[in-house]
């Protein structure tokens, strides 16, 4: 078969069609997508007839899938399929949300950042699929980091070509109104992370950054953090940027070391927006089975 690839932008993002999920995929099928990916970043594919078994065996075509974290004292709302990262505004009971902490929890994601920066092993590829849409707003944002980075000023990317940041979850909630402090975010895991991604695949380079970021290693917070603020607005500009709405069953795949995303308004106490992303890792995968998700909010205070 052969995939069509129409842009969404110029130089960023396309609507993939032609690919016949009622047959089993190809390896020639699986690396046009990939191709597809490496030219446009994001990938729209709609009306996939997905569930939550058929996303997950979709998803590991492109890679090693993270595992959920299985969190004390909060079941999972997909518990038969693991690789099921829940996105949605609802417990696990199938409700909206009314707790004021989860809901503060979850309105980190309408900022702009990088899935899983804050975490040693990055991810690369996000799989968001689309089982409830809200009848207005509800979109998923997303940045163009390469575009955005052959566009900054030589001096800038000179600048930050030889910088790391230092990227927490908690700091990106913390930006969010969720009730945790520095000192608190200080004594819980962070990750040093590049702020700029070459990749081979395509000899182009990204902003590697978000709202997880929160210090530039060895400059003052002030400086670093008035960095980290400029490299995102200027990733964020309009000409950088676009919006996909969900219909149930459309499938949005994007690449985490080429671009940012969040998740865009809505009426989070009235509609509900049941959205479920698988999470691909970056590189090969691991020799033995691990959770580092877990792991990591183990690793965080018992409150949380």
């Amino acid at each position: 078969m052969t995939i069509t690839a129409t842009p969404i932008t110029p130089r960023f993002g396309a609507e993939l069609t032609g690919i016949d999920f009622s047959q089993p995929l190809s390896d020639a099928t699986v690396a046009e997508i990939r191709a597809a990916m490496d030219v446009w970043g994001v990938c729209v594919i709609r009306n996939t007839g997905f569930d939550n078994v058929g996303h997950v065996e979709f998803s590991r075509h492109l890679g090693h899938l993270e595992k959920a974290p299985a969190v004390k004292n909060r079941p999972r709302r997909h518990p038969h399929t693991p690789e099921i990262f829940d996105a949605s505004n609802l417990t696990p009971e199938g409700e909206i949300l009314v707790d004021e902490n989860m809901v503060l929890h979850k309105k980190g994601d309408r900022l702009w950042h990088t899935d899983s920066s804050f975490m040693a092993m990055r991810s690369a590829y996000s799989l968001l699929l689309c089982y409830e849409a809200p009848k207005e707003g509800g979109l998923t944002y997303f940045a163009d980091m390469r575009s955005a980075y052959e566009d900054l000023p030589a001096d800038i990317r000179e600048k930050i070509g030889t910088l790391t940041a230092e990227h927490s979850l908690w700091y990106s909630r913390l930006l969010a109104g969720f009730p945790v402090t520095e000192e608190e975010i200080d004594a819980r895991p962070k990750a040093l992370q590049p702020m700029i991604m070459p990749q081979e695949a395509t000899g182009r380079t990204a902003i590697y950054i978000g709202s997880h970021a929160m210090d530039v290693v060895g400059m003052p917070k002030e400086e670093g953090r008035a960095l980290i603020k400029y490299l995102i607005e200027f990733a964020t500009q309009p000409q950088y940027t676009f919006g996909v709405s969900y219909e149930p069953g459309d499938l949005v795949i994007w690449d985490n070391l080429a671009t940012m995303h969040r998740g865009g308004d809505f009426d989070i106490y009235n509609e509900r927006r049941d959205m479920r992303r698988t999470t691909v890792r970056e590189g090969d995968a691991p020799e033995q089975a691990d959770d580092p998700f877990t792991a990591y909010f183990a690793s965080s205070t018992p409150s949380n």
